[in-house]
């Protein structure tokens, strides 16, 4: 329904430019926080699908590796202390799983590690606020970009497999989306970013945001859900609606320091 989705945004995107806003540990705790709720409806939907995880192991361990790369922190031991706690885990368990194992693993990796990526762009100096809007933006013109034209003008199928309503006539207009906000807001403070940087960037975002949909969308068929939860009303769980920054942070984050 219209109302939820218009109800959620009125209270979502104030407080996010907040956050935003504010940055430093206000924005890595937004940041942490929403990777908890992923984690834990990745538990959740892993579990109703008869996938084994380690529902507890990966909130909390998930959630403690998301707030340590947003806070700029020793991420590399804490990795490998996750994969020995988590194997230790399976180890005393009477069913022991190396999918458990895995899944776990992979869980904590893309929805608490990756995401907090946000917290780095956020912290780039002297344009950290800048970037993070213009990121956030970006991903949003380009979601409704590419699901306008998948409505009207869909006819070739993206990935029949994984997302069958997503087409490629929506794929080319979600990425134009994204490079021309990009290449927008390069044009009122072209000192933020160079051309060549702009145009990375928003590549970047254009693939790799759609890309991370679509990894999303796969965990959700692989476990026979359509959302990944209800948190937000109308808009699904907390997967659902930062799912296109999955992918994406990491890349554009590397791409704007390197």
């Amino acid at each position: 329904m219209l109302l939820p989705r218009v109800l959620t945004a009125i209270v979502g995107i104030p407080l996010l430019l907040f956050v935003i806003h504010w940055g430093g540990l206000s924005f890595a705790l937004f940041t942490a926080g929403i990777a908890a709720l992923a984690l834990y409806e990745y538990g959740v939907i892993l579990q109703m699908g008869g996938r084994p995880v380690q529902r507890v192991v990966i909130l909390a361990l998930g959630t403690a590796l998301a707030l340590c790369q947003a806070l700029g922190g020793p991420v590399a031991p804490f990795v490998a202390l996750m994969v020995v706690v988590v194997m230790l885990r399976e180890m005393a368990a009477k069913d022991s799983s190396l999918d458990r194992v895995a899944l776990t693993v992979f869980g904590a990796v893309l929805l608490g590690w990756m995401p907090a990526h946000l917290a780095l762009i956020r912290d780039i100096r002297p344009y950290g606020e800048k970037l993070t809007f213009m990121f956030f933006v970006s991903v949003w013109i380009m979601d409704t970009a590419a699901y306008a034209a998948g409505r009207t003008l869909g006819k070739h199928k993206l990935a029949p497999v994984i997302s069958p309503k997503k087409t490629w006539e929506g794929f080319v207009a979600g990425f134009a989306a994204a490079m021309l906000t990009v290449l927008a807001f390069r044009s009122s403070t072209p000192e933020m970013l160079s051309l060549h940087r702009a145009l990375a960037v928003g590549a970047l975002i254009g693939v790799g945001g759609q890309v991370s949909d679509l990894a999303e969308s796969m965990i959700k068929r692989a476990v026979g859900v359509k959302d990944s939860g209800a948190l937000l009303p109308g808009h699904g769980g907390v997967m659902d609606r930062f799912d296109s920054f999955l992918l994406s942070a990491p890349i554009v984050y590397y791409c704007l320091v390197f």
